[in-house]
């Protein structure tokens, strides 16, 4: 090496390095479509703090599961992409009765290897969560042949280990147990007792999208998989916002109040829709298995088979593998196709560009838009971010609701009080774009009047903003809504 390269300045090197870090970063950031505002968002990163920036974006600047996961995930997805596509062909009448706007979200929604709406269902809103937590421990006990279980969080405490406790009954009566738990969010009880006591009861559970430490340049470790199903026998389906956790017990030092969630119990043909995701997920998660294993009953995908209730509905899953942007361009397309009333209830809010401008523009055509958010958040930087968005949304007629009964958790958007988007899906960039989630789409007027009066109870726990008030808080603020705001692109 030449001499003067061995006498350089530190400085010299740290500037070289950094030239270095900016261009390879920068090049990598251009191999793939992007939004320009991730773009911009991660090259002022690297170029402010180009060592930190590099780390966060190995950690974080990509939606990659890893070659291997994803190549496993398409091939999966290629063997239930076979039922789907008859699923598809078989209820073309059942997608043909809708009105024309849900028409539209139902096609939209079956794009791309989707569950298509389906008639013959029963659909029952629970709200109360400790009820909730004893009506799955009821279901599980009475089971007669399978459990199948995919939650996001299972926290430890309280009522949620005696759903633990009804499984492992469950199991030693005969019951197959499957439970399938996101890794990252069931940390804490992959680290308990729990998982011993299932494999000594016989119960099979699976680590989904576990964090492998040194393999972050393959991997992205926040991409998680969000969704809540739980199915009975092939024949009943729990889904909703709801982890397995007692809200008693659950994030109290967050100082924000128990969280408020709801799910719906299912009976009828779309349960199977629910077992075919889980089992997807299962096949994905499951290292001994290498292609795409059924446990869903295939019976109840005859149009003739009996009916358990009037209504119409489809499942409706998504994630950053397959079925790419689906999710978003559904919320999109019902936004803009709303005519009458829009309402979301979400945790956490922080729309793209697109979404934002399509609530102003519904806004503005004379849609009634109501978004009602939690009052205090457990994420300081959702909380601060989602307040500076208020302004624009409610000069352009949105009416902002913030909750103080709690953590509102559910998730749902209801449309001109005839569809309803029901699930685990938040509006954020986060559940749109990078975890694996879940949700129902009901075309129903009478659970939409459910949902109507849901709504109604979380209202008579908020205060609206007032666009006057809101106008005269403090500038510090407007300065640190905005900067918290600048990080949602690249999170």
């Amino acid at each position: 090496m030449p001499q003067h390269l061995h006498s350089a300045p530190p400085l010299a090197w740290l500037a070289l390095a950094h030239i270095v870090i900016v261009i390879f970063f920068g090049l990598r950031l251009l191999s793939t479509p992007k939004s320009p505002g991730v773009v911009l968002a991660w090259m002022l990163v690297i170029a402010a703090l180009p060592f930190i920036g590099a780390l966060l974006y190995i950690l974080i600047g990509e939606r990659s599961v890893g070659r291997d996961l994803s190549k496993k995930i398409v091939h999966i997805n290629d063997g239930y992409g076979k039922i789907a596509s008859s699923l598809q062909k078989q209820f073309i009448a059942t997608r043909e009765s809708l009105c024309p706007e849900s028409q539209a979200l139902s096609l939209l929604a079956e794009s791309r290897n989707g569950s298509p709406v389906i008639g013959g269902n029963k659909i029952e809103l629970h709200t109360e969560s400790l009820k909730i937590l004893q009506l799955l421990i009821d279901e599980i006990n009475q089971a007669k042949k399978s459990l199948h279980l995919e939650f996001y969080i299972w926290a430890l405490g309280g009522d949620a280990d005696r759903v633990g406790e009804a499984l492992i009954a469950a199991s030693k009566r005969g019951i197959s147990c499957l439970v399938l738990l996101d890794a990252f969010g069931s940390n804490d009880w992959f680290k308990s007792e729990w998982p011993s006591r299932f494999k000594e009861a016989g119960i099979q559970v699976t680590k989904a999208l576990p964090i492998q430490f040194g393999r972050f340049q393959f991997r992205r470790v926040d991409l998680r998989l969000h969704r809540k199903i739980l199915v009975i026998d092939g024949t009943i389906a729990w889904t909703g916002s709801m982890n397995l956790v007692d809200p008693r017990l659950f994030k109290r030092d967050a100082g924000v109040g128990q969280w408020v969630d709801a799910m719906v119990r299912i009976e009828g043909p779309v349960v199977r829709q629910f077992d075919l995701t889980f089992s997807v997920d299962w096949s994905v998660g499951n290292s001994s298995i290498k292609n795409f294993k059924d446990f869903s009953d295939p019976r109840n995908d005859s149009p003739n088979s009996d009916n358990q209730g009037p209504i119409l509905a489809q499942e409706f899953s998504s994630g950053p593998v397959y079925r790419d942007n689906v999710l978003y361009q559904t919320l999109l397309s019902a936004i803009m196709n709303a005519r009458e009333e829009l309402i979301i209830t979400t945790p956490y809010f922080g729309p793209d560009v697109g979404l934002f401008q399509a609530l102003m523009g519904a806004a503005r055509k004379g849609v009634k838009v109501t978004l009602i958010i939690p009052k205090l958040n457990d994420s300081t930087l959702v909380a601060w971010s989602s307040k500076s968005y208020y302004s624009s949304l409610m000069n352009s007629g949105v009416r902002i609701a913030e909750f103080h009964g709690g953590l509102l958790h559910t998730k749902c958007m209801l449309i001109d009080n005839n569809a309803t988007i029901f699930g685990s899906v938040n509006f954020d960039q986060r559940s749109l774009r990078l975890n694996f989630e879940i949700s129902l789409i009901v075309y129903n007027k009478d659970f939409a009047s459910q949902i109507q009066t849901l709504i109604n109870s979380y209202l008579s726990q908020s205060n609206f903003v007032n666009p006057n008030e809101w106008a005269k808080r403090a500038c510090w603020r407007r300065y640190l809504e905005n900067a918290a705001q600048m990080t949602s692109p690249i999170l």
